[in-house]
């Protein structure tokens, strides 16, 4: 008999970024297959998995809106970009025999459902895949405040944050060799000490709720199944 997992519901947190690759821009098949099968995994032992995906790999509303664009239709514009790739994300996952579904708040009904908290989580209770899509459906907000604000709305155990490094640093790890990664901390360091984890909101919000965050490298495959399994991979934000 293996040992159950340590959270039964998880909101699994993605980058735009997270989809390139190596490539500039856009989205790597490979990468997405690769995700997808990790996810397959995790379902495969009873985890119940919604997903909310960023739009940076293919538009940047604050970086638009920093060159002269109005900021609400850049956040609109980048809202779009994470319907693209929650569609990817779908079609790689069910090449896998993942069922899964692109829930999005805002509404296109020709590709999507739209975002009724309790069928997302009926689709979680059936063992579907959820994948939010459009970040909240409000410009100003960032699709990590939409992944802490989904994960409160279907009672998710943990946000996993999936990134490129493995875990939260004292500094960039890529720019600081000297960093030391945390093995865990509080909410309240994390919004002290400015560390680039989520955005303040995001943040604040898992705080208010008790929501835990794990921070963990997203392309050591494997890694997802053992955060989920409770094994010590990454970061651990709790109170």
């Amino acid at each position: 008999m293996s040992a159950a997992p340590a959270y039964k519901r998880v909101l699994l947190k993605l980058s735009g970024e997270a989809l390139m690759g190596e490539q500039k821009f856009g989205i790597d098949p490979a990468v997405a297959s690769q995700i997808a099968s990790e996810v397959a995994e995790i379902q495969s032992i009873g985890v119940q998995t919604a997903v909310v995906i960023g739009g940076g790999n293919i538009f940047r509303g604050v970086a638009a809106s920093a060159k002269g664009m109005d900021r609400a239709t850049a956040d609109y514009m980048g809202m779009l970009a994470t319907v693209i790739n929650g569609l990817a994300l779908q079609d790689a996952m069910e090449h896998h025999g993942v069922n899964t579904r692109v829930v999005t708040a805002i509404e296109m009904r020709a590709v999507a459902e739209p975002f009724i908290r309790r069928r997302a989580i009926r689709h979680l209770e059936k063992g579907r895949v959820v994948i939010f899509a459009a970040g909240t459906g409000n410009p100003y907000f960032t699709t990590d405040t939409a992944a802490a604000l989904r994960a409160m709305e279907i009672k998710a155990d943990v946000i996993m944050k999936g990134t490129k490094v493995d875990g939260i640093y004292t500094a960039d790890p890529m720019t600081h060799p000297d960093a030391t990664r945390f093995e865990s901390i509080s909410y309240l360091k994390v919004l002290e000490q400015g560390l680039r984890v989520m955005d303040t909101t995001a943040i604040s919000l898992c705080m208010d709720n008790k929501l835990p965050i794990v921070v963990f490298n997203l392309r050591t495959a494997g890694n997802m199944r053992r955060a989920i399994m409770g094994e010590p991979v990454g970061s651990l934000v709790t109170a």
